[in-house]
């Protein structure tokens, strides 16, 4: 069959750009010829209603000596393409994209399935304020294809949507065959708002296997880590420093990360580059215990077998985190502040775990072939 996916922008998202790979390739691996549909990504570009102000505002902070680029966006969108470039050539090379104008130039003909999901794909906020119905497929109305969410995410279980987006999104997912997220409170909110039954399954990354990852960065000779504590914070803070200061000295483990020196647009261009997919892969390959903050981060953790701890962040959302580690029985590896880390507890991945991932895999892999070949 010929099958859309339909998930956020691949952008600088490791995880975001690995889910859609895997999605697509569980897919293609069963025959079905699959592309990741995306509309074409406008440049970073201030309104002009704000041009007076920001321009301004720029100005006086030149003057009073704090360094800021008036022409922010022009030098943005220069950039990009060389911060991100290590990062295409993975898209370029692994994911097959469809991009187009707008979703309501998509063809009928063109697709016999389309599936929505995985990731924050229906967050308002993420997906787009005022675009959030193109997520539940509104330029499909009338047509006779199978509509189906893998794996979607609300990214919280609070209620982010407005009344009309509510009435309006519930409306198009009655049309929808099979409905799946990845969050057990997704599955309240679809009910509750949507009124709709859903189904929790695995992230996308989670139905390949490890070995399927090491091809990936075996394939292209990419370098050993530089170290053996593998540290991937994105919101860093001083306590998450005394954290892995901690943790490396206690267990004399010299610690790493897989991400740009900086991303502050007044540093050097070089220390902005991010490195490979492969290259961030090949960390959780090398690595004898991982420190993060990072949704994905602690998804490679369990398909590499890598002790881990999770410090949770309240203001990207708890909600991820407490429904994979509940699912996998590993509730004990997250923490929410220095105080609750113990050098004494176990956070490895045990044999539970792993029984309860493979089961898992077998139910969404299901949910998967009944939603694409089950009847209408």
């Amino acid at each position: 069959m010929k099958i859309a996916i339909l998930t956020l922008p691949l952008n600088i998202n490791y995880g975001g750009i690995l889910q859609a790979y895997a999605l697509q390739t569980i897919l293609e691996q069963r025959g079905h010829e699959v592309h990741i549909i995306e509309e074409v990504q406008k440049p970073l570009k201030l309104p002009i209603y704000k041009m007076p102000f920001c321009y301004s505002k720029r100005i006086i902070k030149n003057i009073i000596g704090k360094k800021c680029y008036i022409l922010y966006e022009q030098k943005y969108n220069r950039e990009l393409p060389f911060i991100t470039k290590n990062i295409d050539r993975f898209i370029n090379k692994n994911i097959h994209l469809a991009i187009y104008k707008d979703f309501s130039c998509i063809k009928e003909s063109e697709y016999d399935v389309i599936i929505v999901g995985s990731d924050q794909v229906w967050r308002p906020k993420y997906f787009g304020v005022k675009q959030i119905e193109k997520a539940f497929l509104k330029f499909t109305k009338g047509w006779n294809i199978k509509r189906i969410s893998y794996a979607a995410s609300f990214g919280t279980d609070e209620w982010e949507y407005t009344h009309e987006q509510t009435r309006k999104c519930s409306m198009l997912l009655q049309k929808f065959d099979k409905v799946s997220v990845r969050e057990n409170s997704g599955i309240d909110l679809c009910e509750k708002y949507f009124n709709i039954k859903a189904q929790q399954v695995l992230d996308p990354t989670l139905l390949l296997s490890r070995e399927d990852y090491i091809n990936l960065f075996q394939s292209s000779n990419i370098q050993k880590s530089k170290g053996n504590l593998l540290c991937y914070i994105l919101d860093e803070t001083e306590e998450k420093k005394e954290l892995i200061n901690q943790i490396a000295n206690n267990k004399r483990l010299t610690p790493f990360n897989i991400k740009a020196k900086n991303n502050n647009i007044n540093t050097p261009l070089t220390d902005r580059i991010q490195p490979s997919i492969e290259q961030w892969i090949r960390g959780f390959y090398d690595a004898e215990l991982v420190i993060t903050d990072s949704f994905h981060a602690c998804v490679f953790s369990i398909l590499f077998k890598k002790p881990f701890i999770v410090y949770g962040n309240r203001n990207r959302g708890l909600t991820r985190f407490n429904s994979l580690l509940e699912s996998m029985g590993l509730k004990n590896n997250l923490i929410l502040n220095l105080n609750e880390y113990d050098d004494n507890k176990d956070y490895s991945i045990n044999d539970e775990c792993l029984k309860k991932l493979s089961d898992l895999r077998k139910a969404s892999l299901k949910f998967l072939e009944h939603g694409i070949y089950g009847k209408n």
